[in-house]
């Protein structure tokens, strides 16, 4: 099968979240199993150019329509670990990708609208036509619009399209010059309940709502978020659109990338070690501490990795910092936040723990120095307001440290609790609590941390059973053919 993936991202060379960690997985687990697959993307000027090999323009005249006119385009292609990748160069006075940074700029909506269009038209030039067309998030939501109702009257019959919500949070919602920039120029047939026209704000469109709307099937990075944003508010307003798309609409949950990801390989800790084969997981410990000046002591170290913002549970993570260092713990922090307030706050903590021989917060984004704190961690929190999936939990349980989650999301797919949990023993391996409150996650980190000190035995167990669990992109790779394989056949 011939599959494009068209993202706003794709890790290690274009990654802010777990998006590019999903991009970037899927696509070598697909091409393992005997696919044919390309990514294309935004060529930023951010971009980590030291991870793309043998980078040449493969398109040099590529005539992109916009608004009356067309922006004239350069297309690199080059290698990302073995994945193949096109890289689309815009120039133009809007400067779309040369910005230092990926998102968060107010014309973001028409940097990827015209991103799609500029997909679509360079298959189309290049005489692409995959069997699937993989989008993911608003960022490519008007993909499939207008695949369908541009590019298939110019031959493009044959693509299906696959779409991805990896955050409902983030729908891109824009005005109506998004329709006379890309092409999509019937106002009063795209501003219409049952097409583009966002659900609250009907001056609007929702280009998550599009996508959802002209794609195939929906897919979301984990069945229990498939199931909460049908029927809780995480759909943030999306529900009745999801309802009446309820049929094409399923959960498959993500893998984690054991090439990358996996203590037995991997080149950044100081100390490979196995579920067979614990003692380095105890060098990494003494190493990471070494790294932040904590004291070696017999306390447990636990963790939180991963942005800071309101998704995540700032609160519990603020909380939780109080507490395990008041009970006999060592607290490690890796992230940042892109809200200043956030930010401000955990300077502050900072400041406040900066003597403390048994805290270390770094306000920072280091992916390398993230793989030693998995590695030296005895427990990793994940107290996520909402979760689509959550990448964090299922990395810490492959490195052995033991997560502490809410039940949300992917959270509550993959993390079984030590004590209440419907498993037998051997298959649980964390600590879950329900309410998103000072005592919800107090009472998991009582527990975690009282197993930590009076049932040593258990708590290893708990660690390995946590290190047995295959997340791996096999079972996912096997559930996106299923649906590659079912939109195909219609």
């Amino acid at each position: 099968m011939y599959i494009v993936m068209v993202s706003s991202e794709c890790a290690p060379v274009a990654k802010v979240g777990g998006l590019g960690d999903v991009v970037f997985g899927l696509c070598r687990e697909l091409e393992v199993r005997g696919n044919s697959v390309e990514i294309i993307l935004p060529k930023y000027d951010c971009l980590r150019y030291d991870q793309i090999f043998g980078l040449q323009i493969t398109h040099k005249d590529l005539w992109v329509p916009w608004y009356n006119q067309s922006i004239h385009c350069t297309v690199y292609f080059g290698f990302v670990h073995g994945r193949k990748c096109f890289f689309i160069e815009p120039h133009s006075d809007h400067n779309f990708f040369h910005r230092r940074m990926f998102y968060g700029q107010g014309d973001d909506d028409q940097r990827f609208a015209f991103f799609s269009r500029a997909a679509l038209e360079f298959m189309l030039k290049s005489n692409k036509h995959p069997d699937i067309i993989h989008c993911h998030d608003w960022q490519t939501g008007l993909v499939p619009v207008m695949l369908y109702e541009i590019y298939k009257h110019l031959g493009m019959t044959h693509p299906r399209v696959c779409y991805t919500l990896h955050n409902l949070q983030h729908q891109g919602v824009t005005g109506e010059h998004i329709l006379r920039a890309t092409g999509l120029n019937r106002h009063s047939y795209f501003f219409h309940q049952d097409r583009l026209q966002d659900n609250f704000n009907h001056a609007a469109i929702n280009q998550m709502k599009a996508g959802i709307v002209y794609s195939n099937f929906v897919t979301t990075v984990s069945p229990r978020y498939a199931w909460e944003i049908m029927h809780s508010g995480q759909n943030y307003g999306l529900g009745h659109t999801l309802h009446v798309h309820r049929n094409k609409v399923g959960g498959i949950l993500n893998g984690v990338d054991y090439e990358v990801w996996n203590p037995e390989i991997d080149r950044h800790i100081p100390s490979q070690y196995s579920a067979d084969k614990l003692d380095g997981k105890f060098a990494n410990k003494k190493a990471l501490r070494d790294r932040f000046w904590l004291r070696d002591a017999f306390k447990p170290i636990v963790t939180y990795i991963g942005r800071l913002d309101h998704q995540k549970g700032v609160p519990l993570i603020t909380h939780a910092i109080h507490y395990c260092i008041q009970h006999g713990c060592q607290f490690v922090l890796l992230g940042t936040s892109p809200d200043g307030r956030i930010a401000n706050h955990f300077w502050g903590l900072k400041r406040q723990y900066n003597d403390n021989p048994d805290c270390h917060l770094e306000l920072s984004f280091n992916e390398e120095l993230s793989h030693l704190i998995y590695a030296g961690s005895d427990m990793i929190l994940v107290p996520s307001l909402f979760e689509p999936c959550g990448l964090t939990q299922m990395i810490g349980l492959k490195y052995g440290a033991v997560p502490i989650v809410r039940a949300t999301g992917g959270l509550a797919d993959t993390v079984f609790d030590a004590n209440h949990a419907p498993k037998p023993y051997h298959e649980r391996n964390g600590y879950v609590f329900n309410d998103f409150n000072a005592a919800g996650i107090e009472s998991a980190l009582q527990r975690a941390i009282g197993m930590w000190y009076s049932y040593p035995n258990h708590f290893s167990e708990l660690m390995v059973n946590g290190m047995r669990y295959d997340y791996s992109w096999k079972n996912p790779g096997q559930d996106y053919m299923n649906v590659y394989d079912l939109i195909c056949e219609k």
